[in-house]
């Protein structure tokens, strides 16, 4: 008769929450890449006392270095560095290991983050 030991089942059934993660993890990414992202828009908003200002089209935004179409993101008129993934999501310096399905939900999770900060521009620059 084969017994399992107490280590085979934690094993896994560590291994199935793993598992389960993962394609939770994945859906939600995925789920967050197919999300569209209005183009020729602006938003202004105020959130958690900050002022989000996003301006859709830029391009020559961070000296120019980046191709048109990207959006200028600003948290209370300092600009926040954003980059587009190649699954459409969004990072940004202040999230940079998470992404995010539009610049708008960016720039809330950079507000969050900043936990009231000021926005030092990219570079270093004062």
């Amino acid at each position: 008769m084969n017994k399992i030991t107490r280590r085979q089942a934690l094993a896994g059934t560590a291994a199935g929450a793993l598992t389960a993660f993962g394609i939770a993890a994945t859906t939600a990414n995925a789920a967050q890449a197919t999300a569209p992202t209005p183009s020729g828009t602006a938003t202004d908003e105020v959130y958690q006392g900050r002022r989000i200002q996003i301006t859709q089209g830029g391009g020559g935004h961070h000296g120019g270095h980046h191709s048109a179409g990207l959006p200028t993101v600003r948290i209370d008129g300092r600009e926040l560095h954003v980059m587009r993934n190649a699954d459409g999501s969004w990072i940004s310096v202040v999230n940079h290991y998470e992404t995010y399905a539009d610049p708008l939900s960016l720039a809330r999770a950079a507000v969050r983050e900043l936990q009231g900060a000021a926005l030092v521009p990219f570079g270093g620059a004062a």
